[in-house]
């Protein structure tokens, strides 16, 4: 781990709030990810575990009845509501994303694409929900098959500071190129800065050797270059979004002050800081499963990594210890 990353940790911690008698059930992250499909069951489940073993308070999915039979067998800890509906359907996109409109002013951040698929009715129920949370300015991490909407109506999140998009090496050359951006051959910084500029200042974590997370500006791009593990199996990045989800929630108490508070960071730095956070915390769970599991590794083994991978990069503070 470098000095750089070393530092940047630090920082996020002053982010992270400490477990107080005063705070109510809730106020430590209310996080909702919206995907679960007939066919994607797992990753919607992966995001939230996550979001919830880092320490948000609740964690909800927002799903398709099929999915949401499902996925309220793998655990009782999370809240899953069968509001999203794939084609055919009587309803249209304004009337399905009405429901989940009105969940928004109850959550802190929102997670959108994993396991959303592209069906065209799921696609168009989600950008009215993008809009609506623009308009209540609620932060968003954008994944999977949210960014297969991005990369065809990219005006949907262009210029909305609260917001991260968190591509692999394919969704990064789908967004650059729905940008009118050549990339080819650039695999680093520059790339992350210059998507993030086209999108209108947007927080990119661009995923790969390293992870470059950028607005596009010098000031807020940096490297996360933690150890991870070898092995690439499917679902990883879902540990990633439901962990900045996560952050984000955090960072939201962090400006408005709910605690004493170390140093007067602002929303880009924090912005920042929250998915630099998300992007370490994942490393570490693939450094600590990929130790234990090897070539047999699973997404699931990271999220019982969570905990551990927090506690080792950031700690808990003292308040918060009995």
């Amino acid at each position: 781990m470098s000095p750089a990353t070393k530092e940047l940790l630090k920082k996020v911690r002053m982010i992270v709030p400490p477990m107080l008698e005063k705070f109510h059930k809730g106020m430590l992250g209310r996080v909702a990810v919206i995907g679960g499909s007939e066919n994607y069951t797992g990753a919607p489940y992966f995001s939230a575990m996550a979001s919830a073993r880092l320490g948000a308070d609740l964690s909800h999915v927002i799903c398709t009845p099929p999915a949401a039979n499902v996925i309220k067998t793998y655990s009782p800890n999370l809240m899953v509501h069968p509001i999203m509906r794939e084609s055919p359907s009587p309803s249209p996109p304004s009337t399905l994303a009405t429901p989940v409109i009105a969940m928004l002013t109850h959550l802190h951040s929102l997670v959108i694409g994993p396991g959303l698929g592209r069906d065209d009715l799921m696609q168009n129920t989600v950008a009215e929900v993008i809009t609506a949370a623009k308009e209540r300015k609620i932060p968003l991490v954008l994944d999977a098959d949210a960014l297969w909407l991005v990369q065809r109506r990219p005006e949907l999140v262009k210029g909305y500071k609260e917001c991260v998009l968190t591509p692999n090496v394919v969704e990064f050359g789908r967004l650059a190129e729905s940008v009118g951006l050549d990339t080819k051959g650039d695999t680093g910084k520059e790339g992350c800065k210059a998507l993030a500029n086209a999108l209108g200042g947007v927080m990119v974590v661009r995923k790969g050797m390293v992870d470059w997370i950028s607005d596009g500006t010098d000031k807020q791009t940096v490297k996360s270059d933690g150890q991870g593990g070898k092995k690439r199996s499917g679902g990883q990045g879902d540990t990633l979004t439901g962990s900045i989800g996560t952050l984000l929630a955090w960072r939201n108490m962090y400006l408005e002050g709910a605690w004493d508070t170390e140093g007067e960071m602002g929303r880009e730095e924090t912005l920042m800081l929250a998915a630099f956070g998300g992007s370490a915390i994942t490393r570490e769970c693939s450094r600590l499963a990929f130790g234990k599991k090897g070539r047999s590794l699973q997404a699931s083994d990271l999220t019982d990594e969570v905990p551990v991978a927090f506690e080792t990069l950031i700690g808990e503070k003292e308040e918060s210890k009995l």
